[in-house]
């Protein structure tokens, strides 16, 4: 059996659930239950606070987690991180109150920061030797300035939103996250190790289908070679004679982040009837 430890709330939870259900597993996370067994699939899931489960993973307890990068660097434990995962994106940021005045890392000098990640903001300052006190606190780190505490904040940011309610702006950004799987040493090993590679293989899968589009073309056959220079694919685009003399269908796989390029380039080549689909799961 596998143990995985996972957020029993916050951020990642949902996601984690959602990482784990398309990865074709699944498990019942009712009425705050702190474990539960996956049904078709030998894993067993324990719902954790997010702090805590770098300490699980490091003692055995778990074999593997999934985490916020931040959370990963913060905690220093004995454990690796495997993979990014693609969910959870944020940023480690230093606030000040919007009426201070900040023109560089300098001005933090003999500031009081108030944080919940006193190791990445002592490195943070320390790599800049900038002297300054931090206070090491947990929640609500964002109203430290406004009841006198702290002179600025170091905390996580997704929207900003809630930095803007409390009349605070970001200076300084120490640290983009995202959620992580992370593993213990015996995790690759025995029986263990065996279950953990299934598991890393379907995640691996997932991930790469979201990365990617499915694109179906109809293009000329005079342009087929400049076609096959823009979609390589993952070997070679599939290629199928239309009924129309000197026409082709072709089928590839279109990497996101290019997307709209490749599309910009195909329309130039003449391509019509571009079909895009997504990709639920793609085994490389």
């Amino acid at each position: 059996m596998l143990r995985i430890a996972i957020q029993k709330s916050g951020r990642l939870h949902e996601d984690s659930l959602s990482l784990l259900k398309e990865c074709g597993i699944k498990v019942r996370n009712g009425n705050g239950q702190l474990k539960s067994v996956a049904s078709n699939f030998p894993l067993e899931v324990y719902f954790l606070r997010d702090d805590d489960i770098p300490q699980y993973v490091s003692d055995g307890v778990a074999d593997v987690g999934i985490i916020g990068k931040n959370v990963f660097l913060e905690k220093e434990k004995d454990i690796r991180m495997v993979t990014e995962l693609g969910f959870g994106q944020c940023r480690l940021s230093i606030a000040m109150p919007k009426s201070s005045p900040y023109q560089s890392f300098k001005d933090l000098a003999g500031k009081k920061i108030a944080t919940s990640y006193p190791n990445l903001l002592r490195k943070f300052l320390e790599e800049r030797k900038v002297p300054a006190e931090i206070h090491n606190i947990s929640g609500s780190v964002e109203i430290a300035p406004g009841i006198g505490l702290a002179d600025a904040i170091c905390d996580l940011v997704s929207s900003g939103s809630t930095l803007f309610t409390n009349g605070l702006r970001e200076v300084e950004t120490i640290l983009y996250s995202e959620a992580v799987l992370v593993n213990n040493r015996m995790a690759e090993t025995g029986e263990t190790g065996n279950l953990f590679r299934k598991l890393l293989f379907r995640i691996e899968s997932v991930k790469n289908a979201a990365n990617t589009k499915y694109i179906m073309l109809n293009v000329p056959n005079v342009n087929l070679d400049k076609i096959f220079n823009v979609l390589p694919g993952l070997k070679s685009p599939t290629v199928v004679p239309l009924a129309e003399e000197g026409w082709s269908s072709v089928q590839s796989v279109v990497k996101e982040d290019v997307f709209w390029e490749v599309i910009e380039k195909l329309k130039s080549l003449k391509a019509e009837g571009i079909l895009v689909m997504p990709i639920e799961k793609m085994v490389l």
